[in-house]
């Protein structure tokens, strides 16, 4: 039978399918809607299947904050370009699923993906993401998420849509709060004090002094020395009440803290792809590995 603009027009609006896929799913389905729209979401699975493996490294870092300052969530959405990662349909998915762990406060990744993706939709995470992927062409991926709540206050600072991060505050004092997010992301502490930093990364940093030391010919009692100067520095430089507040220098953040009158109880921060290996590809290669529909 013959297929009309108009069914065709009519399919495209409603799944967002190009123009000759939507033909040939008409022409599939003998001119029944439903049947069509069944032959491109099927069409879109296997799609989705198959750029599963993909590496997908760019994308997005959202945010979703409570008003009252005592919830949020930090959510990690990624795309294989960064052309894709700007597009309206991948920035609605990944805010989407950031206002639903937040709402939500899944367990884990699994329990998010099976989640309907809003209120009015009872389409899942996953089947939205696979729809995407499908109309889209490329893997997205879901990567992770952080949900805090306090009983102080938490600020929130996304740097673009690359880096996001929480920090949570004994007292609501938002202003210093938002600040110390823009630090955090600034200077990637890796521990709030002394206390926090990891044994086997201290142990690491120890190992490596400590044979540098060892070089010096120095005696022993001096080369302990040495080494405790060096580990005390190292642990100024990594924890963020030892480093220098980025707004000024002079004034550690410790230092704000007392000025303050608050404490820092925690924060998270998340870049985009961090520890995601990206694949090196021919850039030849790549547009016509696209051109193929691969």
């Amino acid at each position: 039978m013959a297929i009309s603009a108009a069914q065709v027009k009519e399919l495209r609006e409603r799944t967002g399918s190009g123009m000759m896929e939507c033909k040939k799913a008409l022409t599939e389905a003998g001119g029944d809607m439903d049947a069509a729209i069944e032959v491109l979401r099927k069409a879109g699975l296997a799609k989705a299947d198959k750029k599963a493996g993909r590496v997908a490294a760019e994308g997005l870092i959202v945010i979703e904050a409570g008003e009252d300052g005592k919830q949020a969530a930090l959510v990690e959405v990624n795309s294989e370009t960064d052309f894709v990662a700007k597009k309206d349909e991948f920035r609605d998915f990944a805010e989407k699923v950031a206002k639903r762990v937040l709402a939500s406060q899944p367990a884990d990744l699994d329990a998010l993906l099976a989640m309907p993706l809003s209120d009015a939709d009872s389409q899942s995470i996953e089947e939205a993401r696979k729809a995407l992927v499908a109309k889209l062409g490329e893997n997205i991926a879901v990567r992770r998420f952080v949900t805090v709540s306090t009983d102080g206050y938490l600020g929130a600072y996304l740097h673009g849509t690359r880096i996001g991060v929480l920090v949570e505050l004994a007292d609501a004092n938002p202003d210093l709060a938002r600040d110390l997010a823009m630090h955090v992301a600034a200077s990637r502490p890796a521990a709030v004090d002394e206390q926090d930093v990891p044994a086997e990364m201290l142990a690491k940093e120890r190992e490596i002094i400590e044979a540098q030391a060892a070089e010096s010919g120095k005696p022993a009692d001096i080369v302990e020395k040495m080494v405790q100067g060096r580990i005390n520095k190292y642990l100024k430089e990594i924890t963020l009440l030892g480093q220098p507040f980025v707004k000024d220098p002079d004034t550690s953040v410790a230092k704000l803290l007392e000025q303050a009158g608050t404490r820092v109880l925690g924060f998270n921060r998340m870049e985009l792809g961090e520890g995601i290996e990206k694949k090196q590809e021919n850039f030849a290669d790549e547009v016509m590995a696209q051109v193929r529909g691969e």
